[in-house]
């Protein structure tokens, strides 16, 4: 039943049954093999594990924007380009949930709102404050959205148990790359927001919503908490997306 509210973007809908369904690609694709999947943005190393064999395209889903899927030939684990913004990366998300994907792992890069993070530095995500719209269709409003704690234990005690440093906090997702003034920062850090991107929000509402499990490490990027954005080479560190690949598709296995 439709919530009437002042503005559509909160104007939950509980019915959970919709128009169109994932589960209609399953009729030209069939269902998928295994349900692990590793969304990576790190298009480079997509293109070294392909040029070291580690991979092989194994389907491409044909749409508006093809969806092409990769699996890692020494685990039964997808791995996915993500798209930027949370109706096209999270639009895939729902087609491979459809395909039979139960269990996910993100990883990316994000621009800190501390100057004090230094670059390569991992958040595990704990949650995400909601400056977006795309989640909003998924689960009813709130402020902050919050990945399940199961699945944040086991990142955690992965990378513990590997003695790779990581912190645990929030992001601020938004849709806005160029909107990120001033004022929101300093107010989103205040909320305890640690590195603003623009897909966790919309990631753990589609996990909370199709009941998969979903988990995400997101390293420091660029520094967007000054008066002038510092880049500071972050899409340069080939070794930190590299190995935060391999880890993900270690880590998404367990959860």
């Amino acid at each position: 039943m439709l919530q009437k509210r002042d503005y559509p973007i909160l104007e939950f809908d509980c019915d959970s049954e919709a128009i169109i369904h994932p589960e209609y690609l399953q009729k030209k694709y069939g269902v998928l093999p295994y349900d692990t999947l590793v969304i990576t943005f790190f298009k480079e190393v997509i293109d070294q594990l392909l040029n070291e064999n580690k991979i092989e395209h194994c389907l491409t889903v044909h749409g508006e924007n093809d969806l092409d899927v990769y699996v890692f030939k020494d685990a039964n684990v997808y791995l996915l380009h993500g798209c930027v913004g949370c109706p096209a990366c999270c639009g895939f998300l729902e087609d491979l949930i459809g395909l039979g994907i139960k269990k996910v792992m993100f990883c990316g890069g994000g621009g800190v709102l501390d100057s004090n993070m230094q670059v390569g530095e991992l958040l595990v995500v704990e949650g995400s404050i909601r400056d977006e719209g795309f989640s909003y269709h998924y689960v009813e409003p709130s402020r902050i959205i919050y990945s399940e704690k199961e699945t944040r234990d086991k990142i955690c005690g992965y990378l513990n148990e590997k003695n790779l440093p990581y912190i645990e906090g929030l992001t601020w997702t938004t849709d806005a790359i160029y909107r990120e003034t001033r004022d929101k920062i300093i107010a989103r850090k205040a909320e305890g927001a640690k590195i603003v991107e623009m897909e966790q929000s919309g990631c753990i509402a589609v996990a909370q919503f199709r009941k998969i499990k979903y988990g995400a490490i997101i390293y420091a990027g660029d520094d967007v908490s000054q008066n002038v954005w510092a880049d500071r080479g972050w899409h340069t560190r080939k070794s930190i997306r590299y190995n935060l690949v391999e880890i993900c598709k270690d880590l998404v296995k367990s959860l």
